[in-house]
């Protein structure tokens, strides 16, 4: 199954506890999304010969979450509260995973 941002945003809104599903709209979410997949092409992550080759590439949830924070903590239009990134970013990856992305 391929990657659909509007199926992510909505699984990750599934995820989420109920309070802080109507608190964040689409466009952040996916910014979240945005930056994730940023970060897997800059690792290499997407480069077909590289993923085939090169188990290290993998990025552990903590390297993603912190990149992920970094980067919204610089985006003076992030309204998402630095307590609730880590769980945005194991919603994405838990849709990823849902799709057979990780396989």
């Amino acid at each position: 199954m391929e990657f659909d941002e509007q199926a992510a945003i909505i699984y990750m809104r599934g995820y989420l506890p109920q309070e802080w599903r109507d608190v964040y709209d689409d466009d952040q979410l996916l910014n979240v999304i945005d930056i994730i997949w940023d970060l897997y092409e800059d690792s290499g992550m997407l480069d077909l010969d590289s993923a085939l080759s090169d188990d290290d590439a993998d990025l552990s949830v903590d390297e993603i979450v912190a990149h992920v924070t970094k980067l919204l903590r610089k985006d003076k239009g992030s309204e998402i509260a630095d307590g609730h990134i880590a769980t945005i970013v194991r919603a994405e990856l838990a849709y990823e995973e849902s799709i057979g992305l990780n396989e």
